[in-house]
């Protein structure tokens, strides 16, 4: 009887399955780009998706038009596109990340008597899920469900940074997107490139003034198991401050603990 129950039950999921070979196959080349290190020609998701190129095409046209997948023209190349961001932002936010994350941004606190705070991107801004105030600091614009401009903040830019170039230029294809908020920050993909460039040698991002006068931040991209960014972690203090350079170490040590806690590979240490 049991065995009937369960050949039926295989039958019916066999059943459904092949009713939706569209749903199959769009996840399919959802995850086949979301393992690569940047967008990919038709030709190679045609071929790892084990898909006629012209049912890849038809495919990747629709969820071009959905903003599920972002198609570089001039590179006849393939990418995520700024939907799928949102569709990864909303699994950190409803995974256990900020439970995980709790901790160790206590720690990271306790240690430098600073504020610290962990974002995801949401698009091309940042969205912040946890913030642990250190005792006696001023309260920060960056509360839990806040949205600032990636590119203007720490940890947006530590995510940025991590980021292949090309999904960068997919989520600010125009100038117009870049705004100011207190006068300074990059104002041009060009400037932001430059941006982050400039710290991913340094190995952590940094901000001062641009989100709140008189403040600055230092932040380090929590990583998965592709390397890619799932969250940013920064700590945020008064300037001047003759310890930035104890604080941006701390922070790095810490989004290195997450991203082994995370990941289950060993920390990375500097």
């Amino acid at each position: 009887m049991q065995a009937a129950l369960l050949d039926g039950e295989s039958s019916l999921f066999a059943g459904a399955m092949s009713q939706v070979p569209a749903a199959t196959r769009t996840l399919r080349v959802l995850r086949f780009l979301a393992s690569q290190p940047g967008p990919v020609p038709l030709d190679r998701i045609s071929r790892a998706c084990d898909l006629p190129r012209s049912s890849a095409y038809h495919l990747i046209t629709a969820m071009v038009a959905e903003g599920f997948v972002v198609h570089l023209a001039e590179e006849r190349r393939y990418g995520l596109g700024v939907a799928a961001f949102e569709v990864g932002s909303g699994f950190a936010r409803h995974a256990p990340l900020a439970r995980i994350a709790r901790r160790g941004l206590a720690e990271l606190v306790d240690a430098t008597g600073q504020s610290a705070q962990l974002a995801v991107l949401h698009g091309g801004d940042v969205l912040y899920i946890l913030q642990e105030r250190a005792p006696g600091r001023p309260p920060l614009v960056t509360d839990v469900g806040v949205r600032l401009p990636a590119y203007l903040t720490a940890s947006g830019r530590a995510m940025l940074a991590a980021l292949p170039p090309a999904q960068v230029r997919a989520l600010f294809p125009d100038r117009s997107l870049f705004v100011e908020r207190n006068g300074i920050g990059p104002q041009s993909l060009s400037a932001l490139r430059t941006l982050l460039s400039e710290t991913r040698s340094r190995g952590h991002a940094t901000e001062d003034g641009e989100v709140t006068p008189g403040l600055a931040s230092v932040a380090a991209a929590v990583l998965d198991h592709n390397d890619y960014p799932v969250a940013g972690l920064a700590l945020t203090f008064s300037t001047p401050d003759p310890r930035t350079s104890e604080h941006a170490a701390a922070v790095r040590r810490a989004a290195a603990t997450l991203t082994a806690r995370l990941t289950g590979r060993g920390s990375r240490t500097e």
